[in-house]
């Protein structure tokens, strides 16, 4: 049996990251959510640095990403993600508020695995967010292990 793989979570705005675990701890798969509040925390957890440095190793089994953050904007992270051969595999699941065609059309070209457009109303968002949860967190089988990087 293999362990299950924590979820990523990049989220720097408070109330939708409070609103996102809430949703998860109703779907029972909050305790294996790991929160980053800017892209630099995202890039230390995956690549096992700073405050991560002694995390147990391996990759998440899903990155949910926003796509305006500070310190590395998202696509930044994503771009980052997709070049490393160790991280590659790991699916990226852009949650944002944009609705621009231009940050879907390039996330999709940097290799997201879904761009999901933050619905507005709480009922709506806390639906979308158990339905990512349980899709990614429990029912998508993740890619197979890897380790930390050393970049």
């Amino acid at each position: 049996m293999t362990a299950v793989k924590p979820i990523l979570l990049a989220e720097d705005n408070p109330r939708d990251a409070e609103l996102a675990l809430a949703a998860m701890e109703e779907q029972h798969i909050s305790d294996k959510v790991v929160l980053c509040h800017d892209g630099a925390e995202v890039l230390d957890y995956l690549y096992c640095r700073g405050q991560f440095k002694s995390r147990l190793k391996g990759n998440p089994a899903v990155v949910f990403l926003d796509l305006k953050m500070p310190k590395v904007n998202g696509l930044e992270v994503l771009r980052t993600i997709k070049a490393d051969s160790n991280l590659r595999p790991i699916p990226v699941v852009m949650l944002t508020s944009s609705r621009e065609e231009r940050d879907l059309a390039e996330s999709y070209a940097l290799g997201a695995n879904a761009y999901v457009v933050k619905p507005v109303e709480f009922h709506q968002f806390l639906s979308a967010v158990k339905e990512l949860g349980t899709f990614w967190g429990m029912i998508n089988e993740p890619p197979p292990e890897g380790s930390c990087s050393s970049r």
